[in-house]
């Protein structure tokens, strides 16, 4: 997505006891100081309301772009319309969802302006969205024979590729996204008695318990002997790697860099590089429904708030929309 690229300096705004600078473009602070109780409510809003980094990184991305926009056009908080949001809004470039996600964002950040009395109302309330419906998602599906085929390329005579072939099994066979399995712990890996489950720190502090089947339970122990790590429950489960020699550091093992070796492990595969972790979940629910497992089901294992978004990952109606096309009468021969 082409953005206005923006100002790269990151200036502290003044306040009691914050040392670290807001997630905000230096013209962004320029705007704040401007209005009495804006830095103050800025402040509150990105290091104590916003808990989630990912969250407090995008909308300081994107207030920090806005304000940057009214810095140009010398506005004040204070003369902020919702006509000049909504010209805001119509500009930016980029999709619907990406629009809608700013839209979003701008409305709690005013909302916390105007909790602070730093505006007396908030000009993207009334800022309609962009309408945008969405019945199957983007994430391409990792095949059934794909998967297998991926798995048999690992190479595990070392702790490596028995660590690689373990975080795979656990998105295969968990359908857990990739930043819950890199913040995994040792401890997380819990022994019931008569099997075990993992203990997964969803997005938006949920907690769920995954049983793990037999299969990946051995994949996982062969990987936890190999590492040594059986006495460490505190322990990162999943732990990087020193450079490409086949031993493993303290460190944990980042979503980015699982993200990085399932790439790899797909090249080595001889597999298409679309496929990213995501691809497990979508795996995982086609599979499970075609097998007609309940939706209600699917979606707490998935760990969707709603059906719908549970849905959005069946491609289901794909293979079947593909078998009806090659059924098309017209014929052409050269």
């Amino acid at each position: 997505m082409a953005e206005r690229a923006e100002p790269r300096e990151l200036t502290v705004i003044p306040s009691a006891g914050a040392p670290a600078p807001l997630p905000m473009p230096a013209a962004a602070v320029i705007v704040l100081r401007q209005t009495p109780n804006a830095a103050f409510a800025a402040e509150e809003f990105f290091k104590a309301t916003l808990n989630n980094e990912h969250t407090r990184r995008a909308y300081g991305r994107i207030a920090g772009r806005f304000l940057a926009w009214c810095n140009d056009r010398g506005l004040e908080l204070r003369q902020i319309t919702p006509g000049l949001a909504g010209e805001y809004l119509g500009q930016l470039p980029g999709s619907a969802p990406t629009k809608n996600q700013a839209l979003a964002a701008l409305r709690h950040f005013f909302d916390a302006l105007v909790q602070r009395h730093a505006v007396a109302l908030n000009p993207f309330a009334s800022v309609r969205g962009v309408k945008y419906s969405i019945t199957e998602g983007k994430t391409a599906e990792l095949a059934i024979d794909q998967a297998r085929k991926l798995f048999k390329s690992i190479d595990i005579s070392h702790v490596v590729g028995l660590r690689d072939r373990a975080v795979l099994g656990v998105l295969a066979y968990t359908g857990a996204r990739i930043g819950a399995v890199a913040k995994l712990r040792l401890a997380d890996y819990r022994n019931l008695g008569d099997h075990r489950v993992l203990r997964f720190r969803e997005k938006g502090g949920k907690d769920r318990e995954i049983p793990v089947r037999h299969d990946l339970a051995a994949w996982l122990n062969q990987y936890i002997a190999a590492a040594g790590i059986a006495e460490e429950p505190k322990t990162p489960l999943f732990r990087a790697a020193d450079g490409k020699r086949k031993y493993l550091t303290g460190a944990a093992y980042t979503a980015h860099s699982m993200r990085q070796m399932m790439k790899r492990r797909l090249e080595d595969a001889g597999l298409p590089d679309l496929f990213s972790p995501h691809s497990f979940r979508v795996t995982v629910v086609t599979d499970l429904l075609n097998q007609n497992v309940p939706l209600e089901d699917v979606q707490y294992l998935a760990g969707h708030a709603s059906p719908t978004t549970t849905r959005v990952y069946d491609r289901r109606r794909r293979k079947v929309t593909r078998n009806i096309v090659e059924r098309i009468s017209i014929r052409w021969s050269s």
